[in-house]
């Protein structure tokens, strides 16, 4: 049994659901349809997890006008959960065995999103998923979001955990320094992009597969 933490904390999109690809497509074909050509693959690489105050300033300081960042990331939103109404919610591969694991070390297992409170538990439901988390913390309830330590600091004052007791694992850079920053064990499953050189240093460790967290849990 592992005795380093009492939790688990988990990002959702692109970490338990292989939701972060479809964001992406809409970022990307949405942009184009809206006339906001100056809209890069990078941009919507770089919008992942990124709390909404940034994001707009993000894209203010490297489009001014063109990319109106309000619209563009309304009709994104409503583009994905329109195509996840009509479809399964995609998992990535060994989110219930590292459950399993989780619950069988007597470890408590938690969400921790950039998404909205009612679409994550929607989104979990559906994939059958809710019940086997403890809690289910969106950063729109903290006062700022990732890559601010707010989401991770809140999740763990829920569970009545210090941060030291609890291991965060994201797939994107500001995931990761939201729960870096919050002073958290991390470890990163790479998604759509692999973690920078400086970023490695930071983290706990960066596994291939939510299956490779198993082997952390259980040492």
């Amino acid at each position: 049994m592992n005795n380093k933490w009492k939790a688990i904390l988990f990002d959702m999109d692109g970490t338990i659901t292989d939701t972060e690809r479809i964001y992406n497509k809409y970022w990307n074909s949405c942009s184009k349809e809206l006339g906001m050509t100056d809209f890069t693959y990078q941009d919507s690489l770089d919008l992942r997890s990124l709390n909404h105050e940034d994001s707009k300033a993000l894209m203010q300081k490297r489009h001014g006008s063109s990319v109106d960042y309000d619209l563009l990331h309304r009709t994104v939103a409503d583009r994905v959960s329109l195509y996840l109404q009509d479809h399964p919610v995609p998992l990535k591969p060994g989110i219930n065995e590292v459950l399993s694991a989780c619950h069988e070390n007597g470890l408590m297992a938690v969400v921790v999103t950039a998404t909205n409170l009612k679409s994550a538990r929607e989104r979990l439901s559906k994939a059958g998923l809710l019940s086997s988390f403890d809690q289910v913390i969106s950063a729109h309830e903290a006062k700022h979001g990732k890559p601010h330590p707010d989401p991770y600091l809140l999740a763990a004052e829920r569970i009545g955990l210090s941060p030291a007791d609890c291991l965060a694992v994201e797939d994107s850079p500001n995931g990761c320094m939201s729960a870096i920053a919050a002073g958290m064990d991390t470890c990163m499953v790479p998604d759509l992009t692999y973690p920078s050189d400086q970023l490695k240093k930071r983290l706990y460790a960066v596994a291939h597969s939510l299956s490779d967290i198993i082997s952390l849990i259980e040492v």
